[in-house]
């Protein structure tokens, strides 16, 4: 169960959602997307998007939005790893900013994903950790998230380990079930506070 069982508090969410996704759209994405396309296109070959099918709610899928960051973006599930020779020079700045999630706020307009929810993984990743944790399908119980309090709390990146996914679970149901606007803004500040310094586990 979870307080956004309650519709209004849902609606309220979903407004939120669009409502914060159309400033991020319209006074930024607006004119930083030319700007950055350009940069992405003259460091290598290749479109300036990576569109990618994820898990969503409930485990249906949804064409993830990213800025590309690699030379060879494909549809081959292969999660980027440290030192990945794959990340282009502009891909490791904007993979360590995660600068290249941005694009996903049209996601969050489409009602694909929400602003803060649970990080949505590679198929692959999905079932894989369906049958090594049981509580790993609760996390698809909302929207996936642009953030979300696992990854405010440290737990973000690539996993290198089982363990930290079962940490990322933890963190993602205690979200689902406590789930409050003031919470919604704490994990929001918090991003912002992380991108502005950069993180070691973004890569």
């Amino acid at each position: 169960t979870s307080p956004l069982d309650d519709m209004v508090k849902t609606i309220l969410k979903r407004i939120i959602d669009v409502l914060f996704s159309l400033i991020i759209i319209l006074f930024f994405l607006s004119w930083f997307v030319p700007l950055l396309a350009l940069l992405i296109v003259l460091d290598s070959k290749g479109p300036v998007f990576f569109v990618q099918k994820r898990p969503g709610r409930d485990g249906k899928l949804f064409p993830c939005i990213k800025f590309r960051s690699m030379t060879t973006n494909n549809s081959t599930e292969k999660a980027a790893s440290r030192n990945d020779i794959r990340i282009t020079r502009i891909g490791k700045v904007i993979r360590k900013t995660s600068i290249d999630e941005l694009p996903q706020f049209f996601n969050v307009l489409f009602g694909q994903m929400s602003v803060v929810g649970p990080r949505p993984n590679l198929i692959s990743q999905n079932e894989y950790y369906k049958e090594m944790f049981k509580e790993y399908p609760k996390r698809m119980y909302l929207k996936p998230g642009i953030t979300g309090l696992a990854q405010v709390s440290g737990a973000r990146g690539g996993i290198e380990h089982d363990l930290e996914m079962k940490h990322r679970i933890k963190y993602d149901i205690f979200y689902i079930r406590h789930w409050s606007f003031a919470l919604d803004i704490k994990i929001i500040i918090h991003t912002a506070i992380n991108l502005m310094r950069g993180e070691d586990k973004a890569y």
